[in-house]
């Protein structure tokens, strides 16, 4: 028989991860691979209620998406509360012509199609925890050579992980292998300083950015004109994780036999 104690601790996993829901590399995930935040020399860039920022990632997982996480940094460390966050998730426009309706046939670099789902979440339905610490620069897409302070420069320091749950019955469900966007901004009706942080790790084509009721630019570098990706995860939702932690207590009891 399963030990009393193996079962209050499987009860603890699956009360205790929804809430905790930091990720941390090594954690599941189920997208292309993580794309984790540039922390040394990387660029944050500002996202606000005119500047929408995507990034796309390919499913490796059917299934909703419950749990999202995204890292960003303050402009000069000056750390607010976000009255709304908002987040959506599009289909893809692919590079050229794919056939898919709606889509644009000369396109020289993909971008999101149609918004298949959004989920805003107002201060305390997410949780914001410090992540890492190093030097970081800081530019506004709508303007990048105005703007930008070069991490040779740094602007901040501080790197912040935003922790986003969701239940069934507001999630998205996607399909394996997949590709969508994922959009990020700050819904605070006056501009304020955050930035989506740059990610080290590349995935198909560039992150893209739009002011509100205009079309997609493509992301690059504002000083060397490379791509740029964008730092986030797509991971499994709590109650997987839940299972896995009792799946992992079912091995050890079948080793001590």
């Amino acid at each position: 028989m399963i030990k009393k104690w193996m079962l209050t601790l499987a009860v603890a996993l699956l009360i205790c991860v929804p809430v905790l829901a930091d990720w941390d590399p090594g954690d599941p995930f189920k997208m292309h691979y993580p794309q984790l935040p540039k922390v040394d020399g990387g660029w944050d860039v500002m996202s606000s209620y005119y500047v929408f920022l995507a990034d796309d990632w390919q499913c490796t997982q059917t299934g909703f998406v419950n749990d999202i996480h995204v890292w960003v940094s303050f402009k000069e460390d000056v750390v607010f509360d976000p009255n709304t966050v908002h987040l959506a998730i599009w289909s893809d426009d692919p590079v050229g012509d794919s056939g898919i309706p709606g889509e644009d046939p000369l396109n020289d670099f993909s971008k999101p199609l149609n918004q298949e789902w959004h989920g805003d979440q107002v201060f305390g339905q997410w949780t914001m925890r410090p992540y890492d610490v190093g030097p970081q620069g800081w530019f506004d897409a709508r303007d990048p050579a105005a703007t930008m302070v070069p991490p040779s420069l740094p602007d901040h320091v501080q790197v912040y992980q935003l922790n986003f749950l969701f239940d069934d019955l507001d999630a998205f469900w996607q399909e394996e292998g997949t590709i969508y966007w994922l959009e990020f901004t700050v819904q605070n009706p006056v501009e304020v300083n955050i930035g989506w942080k740059e990610s080290a790790d590349h995935f198909n084509d560039d992150a893209v950015w739009r002011i509100l009721g205009e079309p997609w630019n493509e992301l690059t570098d504002p000083v060397t004109g490379l791509s740029m990706d964008l730092a986030f995860v797509i991971t499994p939702e709590p109650a997987t994780l839940g299972l896995l932690g009792i799946g992992g207590l079912a091995m050890l009891r079948r080793r001590k036999r």
